[in-house]
């Protein structure tokens, strides 16, 4: 399917506005949403499902959804997204990868890791990470899976501003999350002597 960018979209019974982005999984280099600014006055950015996607032409693009449904989807924030130079639209440059997940540049064997969706991981940047015996970081960034697509490891920076560094912890190694929290089953001892994993970073 050709997804145009800047053009009209419209909703089942009304425009709902412009598309602006296109939003890629990094591990699939798959479209999953599009982005779609509102009209003015509001101009809100909203994502939109792929699988909302009707049909397109050069001019506009047609959901399969209604006015009501498209205002209770999630609003686009750019600072969650960043640029990617990944050529999937020929005629417009202003593509987003999601973020903060990354790829690992060598497979992963993860037999035995819990693999979560992107989207089921309700955890941003930041969010402190707590050892069985206290504080030991915060959250930096996820690793996906290349095949699955799926959240295998998370990355957490631990240390003071001139000793930092990052450490690739398994996603069935988180306990729970609570109050912007998140709780690992192990202690400190057992995180330091956890292997590092190398990540691609394909955007800049």
């Amino acid at each position: 399917m050709d997804i145009p960018l800047d053009v009209e979209v419209h909703c089942t019974d009304g425009r709902c506005g412009r598309s602006a982005f296109i939003i890629l999984n990094p591990a699939s280099e798959e479209v999953t949403h599009i982005v779609v600014r509102e009209a003015r006055p509001s101009k809100l950015e909203r994502l939109v499902p792929i699988d909302w996607i009707d049909r397109t032409a050069s001019e506009v693009i047609l959901l399969n959804h209604n006015l009501e449904d498209f205002k209770h989807l999630d609003l686009f924030r750019s600072t969650d997204f960043i640029y990617t130079e990944i050529p999937l639209h020929d005629t417009d440059p202003r593509l987003t990868a999601l973020w903060p997940f990354v790829v690992p540049s060598k497979r992963i064997v993860d037999d035995n890791i819990i693999r979560i969706a992107p989207g089921e991981l309700a955890v941003h940047k930041g969010t402190t990470v707590r050892a069985t015996d206290g504080r030991i970081g915060k959250v930096d960034e996820f690793i996906v899976g290349r095949r699955s697509g799926m959240i295998t490891h998370m990355v957490m920076r631990e240390g003071h501003l001139w000793g930092q560094k990052e450490v690739s912890i398994p996603i069935s190694l988180i306990d729970k999350i609570d109050e912007n929290v998140v709780h690992l089953k192990v202690d400190k001892k057992a995180i330091d002597s956890m292997p590092r994993i190398k990540v691609k970073r394909r955007w800049g």
